[in-house]
């Protein structure tokens, strides 16, 4: 959500925003309803004020014995306008709020502008590309050959794009989040699972709910949904509080599985496990002053970065183009692994910036001192690591002329070995 006096006073802003997403908005009727809305509460506030003053002298009347039946019948009159009047508010309230949270966040200066991911900027590179002195294979034919994970049984069971991990990419699994909370706890991160599962009101604050009914699984007939991201319970946990400055910034890091209705590429690309339904996350998320939160999104860029760096996969990072941008966020660098089977770069974290947006939706402000004005927080959010994308990238990089694969080095204490 904007702040109301951008939408007031600066819609040009809107306008060039909205021009360079390439987004369809009807910026002239949130600008009608948010007028609207001042005058309602005008309005209403006089007729309040009007049956106030009715009332009182209808009492005065009644006191010295003097007919009251006239000012009842207007006062009457008024409480039926008064009725009619706040049944517009709230309709014209309903249509301004719908409008509001629909509303994609201002852009910062330094996004390339363009209307898909080929305008999208590569910052930098990092890892040398693997070389082979044999033919190699993709994740999908390793996992088959070492017996690692079984579609064909999760298809029966659950349906498409799920699977079972076995053996030891299920210990692997489990050593890439052990490795990652240990990670974040070391930079000073606070270790949170949240529910799996979370309210409307909470996934309204977090995201644009209409541009994600078709990813996000509904519990029926219960007002919750399934996680697609820990981002979002982690968004939600300090809605409606006031923050003590001396508290920021928050840093919290998620663990969690995510469920989400995949849609996407078919063929090869579906057969694995690297477009899937459900996996495990460690997610990024902070809460900041307003003035630090650029400076918290380069460290926290840098802090992935030196993640990606110890497990030894070559990646490049992506400043993602105005049109290839999520609307919450008013700057996102992907980072992009190698993935030697595929022979290309493929998106494994999205690390953003979305100012006060998300804060105003869930009303989540600082205060420096008591009795201090207060300011919305900025929010913060960066991938870690997705295990599946992460498997799939070390299962063709790390790859053997005999097979097997080889363990990186920082996960070899927990998997108590260097090959599988």
């Amino acid at each position: 959500m904007l702040d109301p006096k951008i939408i007031k006073e600066k819609s040009h802003m809107i306008l060039d925003m909205l021009k360079k997403r390439d987004v369809e908005f009807d910026l002239d009727a949130l600008i009608d309803s948010d007028q609207n809305r001042r005058e309602f509460i005008i309005k209403t506030d006089e007729l309040r004020k009007k049956k106030n003053q009715m009332a009182l002298e209808i009492s005065q009347k009644k006191k010295t014995g003097q007919d009251a039946s006239q000012i009842i019948s207007e006062m009457k009159q008024v409480s039926a306008e008064q009725m009619k009047l706040e049944s517009l508010q709230e309709e014209n309230e309903r249509k301004y709020t719908k409008l509001a949270l629909s509303i994609p966040n201002l852009i910062h200066s330094t996004v390339p502008i363009g209307k898909d991911e080929t305008a999208n900027k590569e910052i930098k590179k990092w890892g040398e590309i693997p070389e082979f002195d044999f033919k190699i294979n993709d994740h999908i034919d390793i996992s088959e050959n070492l017996n690692l994970v079984d579609l064909e049984r999760a298809s029966k069971v659950a349906g498409a794009r799920f699977y079972f991990l076995k053996n030891e990419l299920v210990r692997l699994n489990q050593s890439l989040i052990h490795y990652a909370l240990d990670f974040l706890a070391e930079e000073d991160y606070s270790l949170i699972q949240p529910p799996y599962m979370i309210n409307r009101q909470s996934m309204e604050g977090a995201i644009i709910t209409d541009d994600f009914e078709e990813v996000i699984y509904k519990v029926e007939d219960e007002d919750l949904y399934m996680i697609g991201t820990s981002e979002h319970a982690l968004a939600a946990m300090h809605s409606n509080e006031i923050i003590e400055g001396k508290d920021l910034p928050l840093r919290y890091a998620g663990t969690s599985p995510c469920f989400r209705k995949e849609a996407g590429a078919h063929g090869r690309d579906q057969k694995g496990i690297f477009r899937v339904h459900q996996f495990d996350k460690i997610e990024q998320f902070v809460f900041t002053r307003p003035e630090d939160s650029w400076r918290e999104h380069e460290k926290m860029l840098e802090i992935t970065e030196k993640f990606y760096q110890k497990l030894e996969i070559p990646y490049r990072v992506m400043l993602l183009s105005s049109g290839d941008l999520g609307k919450i966020s008013a700057k996102t660098y992907d980072i992009e692994a190698w993935m030697a089977g595929q022979n290309a770069y493929r998106e494994i974290v999205s690390c953003s910036n979305c100012l006060d947006y998300q804060a105003r939706r869930l009303k989540i402000r600082f205060r420096e001192k008591t009795n201090e004005d207060t300011q919305y927080v900025h929010t913060l959010n960066s991938t870690l690591i997705a295990t599946s994308r992460v498997l799939v990238s070390i299962m063709e990089n790390f790859q053997t002329k005999d097979g097997h694969v080889k363990i990186p080095k920082v996960l070899e204490k927990y998997m108590g070995k260097n090959t599988i």
